[in-house]
This record gives C-alpha cells, structure tokens and sequence, in this order.
C-alpha cells in the first residue's frame, strides 16, 4: 500500500500549519485511495518517523516524502538526507523516496504568478 507525507519545517505558532491541513483535506478529496499525512522538521509534531511509523503500522510499505519548502535551503540539504536516512534505517521493509522541494516545480511557480495576476483584478 501506498502513502504521501507532506513534509513541513514547523513553527511554534499553531496557525501556521492551516494550509498544510488544507493541502492534506486536498489531496484526500481527490486521491482518496493514498492516504495522506503530514510531518514536520522541528517545533511541530509528528515528526517524520513518527509519522513513517504510524503508516508502517497500518500495513503502508510504500512512501513518497513531499517537502513542502520553497526552495534548497541548508534544512533540505543537510538536515532531511539525515532524516531519511534514519527512517530508511528505522524502517527497512518500507521504500521510502522523495521529491524535489515542491518550490523548484515549474508548475508551482506558474501557480504562484497566476495567484498573483488574480491580485490585480
């Protein structure tokens, strides 16, 4: 079985995960047969063993990790690989793979011009 983890930073603010509950209702609205979660860095839980635990517990063995950054920073070149690599260690009966930064998509760029031309009208 499948699933996705929406990966996050975190934030001390508890306001500032709506959009991420919002992009998981999203995602379960039109691909209700992936479950999907999501998993933070730092200051918010769960973390993403944590999470990856909870899924291999409901009978999941196959996971894509979406961070769910903007761009490249220092967290997603040093500090995910490390967590990746735990999680693969942790859990070596699940594939676990990711994706690029969801902010180095084309795709989402063109998004973000589109909500801003929405600006102007």
């Amino acid at each position: 079985m499948k699933a996705v983890i929406f990966f996050g930073h975190g934030a001390r603010d508890a306001r500032w995960r709506e959009p991420f509950d919002r992009l998981v209702m999203l995602w379960r609205k039109d691909h209700p047969e992936i479950p999907a979660h999501l998993a933070f860095l730092e200051m918010m839980s769960p973390s993403l063993a944590d999470c990856v635990g909870h899924l291999c517990q409901h009978g999941i063995n196959e996971i894509k990790v979406i961070p769910v950054f903007f761009g490249q920073g220092g967290h997603l070149r040093n500090d995910f690989p490390k967590i990746m690599a735990e999680c693969r260690a942790q859990f070596p009966d699940v594939s676990l793979s990711t994706s690029s930064a969801v902010g180095e998509s084309d795709g989402v760029l063109h998004a973000i011009i589109d909500f801003t031309m929405d600006q102007f009208v």
